[in-house]
């Protein structure tokens, strides 16, 4: 009676080694149906996925330690915790070394240096010359990237900054325990960029004030309507507004009306 069962790795040759390991066979003996490629996805981080098969395997198939010694090309097989001399393999004094330096990382290192690796990964794809600076407050994670070539990085109206920051926050909150917030400035793009939209608030405001009139801002990210609202938040002359959907939501600035005193009724004589 076959048995069914399903292996992974990275591509499909890790898994049907992994088959073989598992199942104590030679590959030749191995009858197995592909059931997905591996991919490696975006920078080899995003959408990074594993090969999978499935194995029919009946037992007394040929087995690993049916095959004779002398045969070992046929075998391929490794004992994985000992050397012929009776020590660890130094791959696997190498790999435990590496686990144990990962072990010693607080929750928070970790998902900092993820970040780093991930946005240095992506950055160095587009430009070059350019270094990452990170810091974690809370929950929030602050990379400053300087160098290289700003303008590419940033791209027209931060579409570029905006879509690197959204992949670099996917991957960090794949990892974190709980949920982290991310920005990521370029050149001091961030702070120049906060300063002009509080700067065209307050004149949108005066305007909307001086012709009594509603002023409307189009094309701002939430993040920037954000800034909007607070910077005149404690304007009792004015109140702020988000109106539609998606990319074409925008904000309105909208005045007061001003209680005027009420006209005395004349009295019929």
């Amino acid at each position: 009676m076959s048995v069914v069962q399903e292996f992974e790795g990275k591509t499909i040759e890790d898994a049907i080694q992994k088959a073989c390991d598992r199942l104590n066979v030679v590959r030749d003996a191995l009858t197995y149906e592909i059931i997905t490629h591996g991919s490696s996805g975006i920078f080899g981080i995003v959408g990074v996925r594993k090969a999978r098969i499935r194995v029919k395997h009946a037992p007394g198939d040929a087995r690993l330690d049916s095959v004779p010694e002398a045969a070992p090309a046929a075998v391929g097989r490794v004992d994985q915790k000992k050397t012929d001399a009776g020590e660890t393999p130094a791959a696997e004094n190498v790999s435990r070394a590496e686990d144990g330096a990962a072990g010693e990382q607080s929750p928070d290192a970790a998902v900092l240096d993820l970040g780093r690796q991930a946005l240095q990964k992506m950055v160095d794809a587009i430009t070059s010359d350019a270094s990452i600076d990170g810091h974690l407050n809370g929950d929030h994670i602050l990379f400053r990237i300087q160098g290289g070539n700003a303008a590419i990085l940033i791209g027209k109206h931060g579409q570029t900054l905006e879509a690197i920051q959204y992949l670099v926050e996917k991957i960090v909150n794949r990892r974190a325990e709980s949920r982290v917030h991310l920005q990521i400035d370029v050149g001091g793009y961030l702070e120049n960029r906060r300063k002009n939209l509080r700067s065209l608030a307050r004149r949108m405001a005066a305007k909307a004030k001086k012709n009594g009139k509603p002023v409307t801002i189009g094309q701002l990210k939430p993040q920037e309507r954000r800034i909007v609202h607070l910077e005149l938040k404690e304007d009792q002359n004015l109140r702020t507004q988000s109106v539609g959907d998606g990319f074409v939501r925008k904000l309105i600035i909208i005045p007061r009306k001003k209680n005027r005193p009420e006209t005395p009724r004349k009295t019929a004589r």
